[in-house]
């Protein structure tokens, strides 16, 4: 069955939406009633659930996400390692060796990408101060786009022998980091600022106490994510080719992180949930 919604006032915030049909009277106690699709978005099927835990507040696609989608895909492009199809051997050749340092970038730009999409879906915010941040964010993703793509280029071009992107200075070498470190950091302080936001709506957009939990959790991985961002770019300044390695770092911290997180997320849903 198809739940049409429509968006409306909140408190005296017309950002922020909400479902027109009732949720069950397990939601609002706190919990998760999963036979009622009524408490999720018409786009997504019932029984299909994008977290277990957190309800989806956004429906349908709105100008400001198509826009954010337009530009990411302008980023990709960006990355695209050559225009043209190779009519020789030789350049096929040397467009293979650059689908590495395409992967890699590529990866990181969709896990920016799946950080934007996962809030937006979250939360439908869509207020002046979260337009704002979303614009400061999709100019620092292409402005992160090429030197994104050149430090992985040089990075692979020195695994493989190939000299065409060499550093010939340590100074060299050191701005670069700091150029790649302070973008990286730059791009999940905002996410720590949008999440922030998020949490200070928290009463208007009706975050039960599971959510707010989740909330302050994904506060807290994208702080651990600038923190590493911002340590690169200190130890860039002394020491640049040990300063790559810090993002080494960033794995067990999140795993850590999410490992602790979501045991808490567990028990307050187990406490909070239906009988």
């Amino acid at each position: 069955m198809n739940h049409r919604r429509k968006e409306h006032a909140s408190h005296g915030h017309p950002s922020v939406r909400a479902y027109t049909t009732s949720q069950s009277p397990a939601t609002r106690a706190g919990g998760y009633d999963h036979d009622s699709p009524a408490d999720f978005p018409s786009e997504h099927r019932q029984n299909l659930f994008p977290e277990k835990y957190f309800p989806w507040r956004s429906g349908e696609i709105t100008r400001l996400e198509a826009f954010c989608d337009v530009v990411f895909g302008f980023a990709l492009t960006l990355l695209v390692v050559s225009l043209e199809v190779p009519n020789t051997y030789a350049a096929l050749m040397e467009d293979m060796r650059d689908f590495l340092p395409f992967a890699v970038c590529f990866s990181q730009l969709v896990m920016i990408w799946l950080a934007h999409y996962k809030f937006s879906r979250r939360y439908g915010l869509e207020d002046a101060y979260a337009v704002f941040l979303n614009m400061v964010l999709l100019f620092l993703v292409l402005l992160y786009v090429y030197p994104l793509k050149f430090v992985f280029a040089l990075l692979f071009s020195q695994l493989t022998g190939d000299q065409s992107h060499a550093i010939v200075s340590w100074h060299e070498a050191s701005v670069l980091m700091r150029i790649y470190a302070l973008g990286f950091a730059s791009v999940f302080l905002l996410f720590v600022l949008m999440y922030l936001h998020a949490y200070r709506m928290r009463q208007k957009l009706g975050l039960n106490a599971v959510e707010v939990e989740q909330t302050r959790a994904s506060i807290w991985e994208n702080a651990i994510l600038t923190s590493v961002g911002l340590s690169s770019l200190a130890v860039a300044f002394k020491h640049p080719e040990w300063a790559g390695w810090l993002f080494c770092v960033i794995g067990p911290a999140l795993a850590i992180h999410r490992t602790i997180s979501g045991k808490r997320v567990r028990s307050l849903a187990e406490r909070h949930g239906p009988a």
